[in-house]
């Protein structure tokens, strides 16, 4: 997320939190009390480091040995399934899209903020697929960092553009390489 951006209000506040060490930084997941994935903080990124918590880790939430497997695979652009549950955020059907639009951007591959917005059908709307991404409460499994601008230079990162550029240099990424449409 975009340092100081807004948060997408979700219907419970996270409880649980594991911290994962990455080759980034420590890595936070947020977890509800019904164990559902809530956001994932990446170093960097402004979020509030004091959570509400509580101490057991809710029934449904990956342990943390699964959650260290998969971002160390995720990190890398491993296809992997996220091992707990987790749902598309976003408050409107456009928001859903974008955000579809994203997870489906292959690793390795980048698309334009103007290519995701005429991938999920309004075109004219790049600056509203920015706005989408600032907010992106689960980067990593929507792969925000995958966006660029139309001219391929590297814009805008809740957790700085040199972290953008180390995430999408791990995973495979050119800057020659162009997405196919998503």
């Amino acid at each position: 997320m975009a340092s100081g951006a807004s948060y997408i209000l979700i219907p419970m506040e996270p409880l649980y939190q594991d911290e994962i060490a990455s080759p980034f930084g420590t890595v936070r997941f947020l977890f509800q009390d019904d164990g559902s994935l809530a956001e994932i903080h990446l170093p960097g990124c402004g979020c509030p480091e004091e959570t509400p918590l509580i101490r057991r880790r809710p029934a449904g939430a990956p342990t943390k040995a699964e959650l260290k497997r998969w971002l160390k695979q995720a990190l890398v652009g491993g296809a992997e399934a996220f091992p707990g549950r987790w749902q598309l955020p976003g408050n409107t059907p456009f928001m859903k899209e974008i955000y579809r639009r994203v997870a489906a951007i292959p690793a390795g591959q980048a698309l334009s903020y103007g290519e995701v917005a005429a991938a999920a059908g309004r075109p004219k709307a790049a600056r509203a697929v920015g706005s989408a991404m600032s907010k992106n409460p689960l980067p990593i499994l929507i792969p925000c960092h995958r966006v660029i601008g139309s001219d391929g230079s590297l814009t805008g990162f809740g957790g700085g553009l040199a972290l953008k550029e180390r995430m999408l240099v791990a995973e495979g990424w050119q800057p020659a390489l162009k997405a196919e449409s998503v």
